[in-house]
């Protein structure tokens, strides 16, 4: 039996694995080595010793029966659940997040294993026979709030970045039944969160409205009824002006054209609602949630948001200039990473990260590492070694006969590459800085573990891939 599960073992993706963890500790020994003798009480000494305490446990996963993977899946959500709220009363607060339980000189963060807990919980819950995403409203909500419940705990600990990953799972529910039209109806709205900052209101208001009858259109809505609510729209709008005109006041345009939706929007709904025509009821709700978020953008920029988090979206967006700030890690990690050239200068022999020119260079930006001293050739290389690792990933859940080892496989698979998409983006002034670590490479333990271990259960289940696990 161990035989074959050894023989099942998908090798290429042990060996791009090993690689990574390979790379990414000789980055930290470069990042944090001033000359001395080795230490396992410096930096890259404690990462080492991670390193090989994370071996024993992929170890003991490894020969796990695969069965008790999808039996504890609940359990292991529902204490990852308890110690997130643990940590909001007893962690330890670190640059301005309350995410840490501190254990010695060793610190663990529950986020990072938030997850590979959720994920397990996806699938366990998603790979049901009788799992129907679209047609039972019941599974809908039970499946967001595996979602979103942890995301609001790791939200309320003042760790923004982290909470955003599990945005990634839209893929995997995606993957499940999720219509395709729900994507481009992000995509818009992230669109519109962003034109917020340099289109004013009027202009996006009356695109919106117009693509808003285009998505209709798309959809196989009717062209009656689009004309009928441009025509009741029009109508409303010009009564709105010639009353703004009488009465000489100064109402901006995008209040008329707010105030005219909503009137046909409500005529439209309850058409919508007595003729039963679920496209009809489209249009309005799609529109008045577009407009109610471009709406939403101030005060969730200048009431949600911190000043930070405010400035380093106004210095991505170019919108102000703040080098020596909020923005002075970008510049920093984006001279380093400038100055390796083609190749690099040579390991060890990075400038910029060896006088500290770059903070937190051996966690969220350990890429800076890489790019001063291996250049082009050796960010490059991680790139692609992260890339061929994710589109392995995918391939082996495509060939899962059973659902649970699918949809996690796909949940790795959304979870990898926003980390590595994002912090390789921030780190070159691509994306704001929301303080993710890249896989395998940045410094901590958490992060080593819980991805390790989430790739690592993925293999085991893969090694009896033809075994419907539920």
């Amino acid at each position: 039996m161990k035989s074959k599960l050894i023989q099942n073992t998908d090798l290429i993706t042990l060996l791009i694995y090993f690689l990574l963890v390979a790379a990414g500790w000789m980055s930290i020994y470069s990042s944090s080595y001033n000359g001395s003798d080795f230490s396992f009480s410096s930096r890259y000494g404690k990462q080492l010793i991670m390193i090989l305490i994370n071996l024993l446990f992929l170890a003991g996963i490894f020969f796990l029966d695969g069965h008790i993977i999808p039996s504890v899946s609940y359990y292991i959500y529902g204490f990852v659940i308890l110690s997130l709220l643990l940590v909001l009363i007893i962690g330890d607060k670190t640059g301005g997040s309350r995410s840490w339980f501190v254990i010695g000189s060793f610190k663990l963060q529950p986020a990072e294993f938030a997850k590979l807990a959720t994920a397990l919980a996806i699938a366990k819950f998603a790979g049901r026979d009788n799992f129907k995403l679209m047609s039972n409203f019941k599974d809908f909500l039970i499946l967001s709030a595996i979602i979103i419940f942890p995301a609001l705990l790791i939200l309320l600990q003042g760790d923004a970045g982290s909470a955003l990953v599990f945005s990634s799972f839209i893929f995997v529910i995606y993957r499940r039944g999720l219509p395709s039209y729900f994507l481009v109806i992000i995509f818009i709205e992230i669109l519109v969160f962003i034109s917020v900052f340099f289109v004013s209101l009027n202009i996006l208001f009356i695109i919106l409205v117009t693509g808003t009858f285009f998505i209709f259109r798309l959809l196989g809505g009717s062209r009656r009824e689009m004309l009928s609510y441009v025509f009741y729209l029009i109508l409303l709008i010009s009564a709105g002006l010639m009353f703004v005109v009488f009465m000489r006041k100064n109402i901006p345009f995008h209040i008329v054209l707010t105030v005219s939706v909503i009137i046909v929007s409500f005529i439209e709904i309850v058409k919508s609602f007595r003729n039963a025509n679920f496209k009809r009821f489209f249009i309005p709700v799609l529109l008045l949630f577009y407009m109610g978020s471009a709406y939403s953008v101030d005060y969730v920029f200048y009431e949600v948001l911190k000043e930070h988090q405010r400035t380093r979206i106004n210095v991505l967006f170019g919108i102000e200039k703040d080098i020596t700030g909020v923005g002075y890690n970008v510049n920093q990690a984006k001279i380093a990473i400038g100055s390796g050239g083609l190749s690099g200068k040579g390991y060890l022999k990075g400038t910029q990260t060896k006088f500290d020119f770059v903070p937190e260079q051996d966690t969220d930006f350990i890429f800076c590492t890489v790019g001063e001293e291996w250049g082009f050739i050796g960010t490059a290389g991680v790139i692609v070694l992260f890339t061929v690792l994710l589109l392995r990933i995918i391939k082996i859940a495509e060939r899962q006969k059973s659902v649970y080892s699918q949809i996690l496989g796909y949940s790795l698979a959304s979870v990898l590459f926003f980390h590595y998409a994002v912090n390789i983006a921030m780190t070159i002034g691509l994306a704001p800085v929301i303080g993710i670590p890249l896989p395998f490479f940045s410094y901590g333990g958490s992060s080593l573990f819980a991805f390790s271990i989430f790739l690592f259960i993925f293999l085991r289940l893969d090694a009896e891939r033809d075994i419907l696990f539920s």
